[in-house]
């Protein structure tokens, strides 16, 4: 006897062949979120849409949520990669340099160099990304990270100081917050159209001020 077929036998078949065809495309997970910084990068968090984001990236929305969550998320991972590619060149340089004054004077040379880069949005991501920005979180996050780097490079002062290689005198929590103004005002100067050579120019008078021993 031919054993006919029944709604349940019919509704597997079609259920087996809808998750074939429903699949996700598999994507290069470390090129689509390099994709998602420069957009972040170029138009800052707010204005970023993730209609935006899953067409500059290649992949479809349900894609994108399950790979990196949500905007939020995916922005928190984007910042991570940011502070350790393109934005690690500052504390590099604090940590290679043998004192503060040469760690910070090559921070600057390198800022005017990557701000101004033109294979990427000029400027620091972390500046710029948080230009109209509404979600206090987000806010929250850039405004720490900028705080970090004023902090570490208080740190060096100060370690500089006590070894006797910058004044006692030296004010080094309002030396640090004025390279934090220097690199922010830069970043912003280079989204103008700064050139390179400009941006090294207003480093070096930035480090005349520094106090010698």
């Amino acid at each position: 006897m031919v054993r006919m077929a029944t709604g349940q036998d019919t509704q597997a078949k079609s259920g087996g062949a809808g998750r074939t065809r429903g699949r996700p495309r598999s994507f290069d997970r470390a090129t689509a979120l390099e994709k998602a910084l420069l957009a972040f990068w170029q138009h800052g968090y707010e204005a970023t849409s993730v209609s935006d984001l899953t067409r500059v990236m290649g992949i479809g929305a349900p894609s994108l949520y399950a790979a990196f969550g949500d905007k939020q998320s995916l922005f928190d991972e984007v910042v991570r990669v940011y502070s350790g590619t393109h934005g690690a060149f500052g504390a590099r340089a604090l940590d290679e340099e043998p004192t503060a004054r040469e760690g910070v004077a090559r921070m600057l040379r390198e800022a005017a160099a990557e701000y101004t880069d033109p294979s990427h949005p000029q400027g620091c991501m972390i500046i710029h990304a948080a230009i109209n920005c509404t979600n206090p979180e987000v806010e929250a996050l850039l405004r720490d990270r900028r705080n970090a780097n004023i902090a570490a490079i208080e740190s060096r002062i100060r370690a500089d100081v006590a070894a006797g290689l910058l004044p006692a005198g030296t004010d080094a929590a309002a030396l640090a917050r004025h390279t934090g103004a220097v690199i922010q005002g830069m970043s912003q100067q280079a989204r103008d159209g700064a050139r390179r050579e400009e941006l090294e120019a207003l480093a070096e008078i930035a480090m005349a001020i520094w106090p010698h021993d």
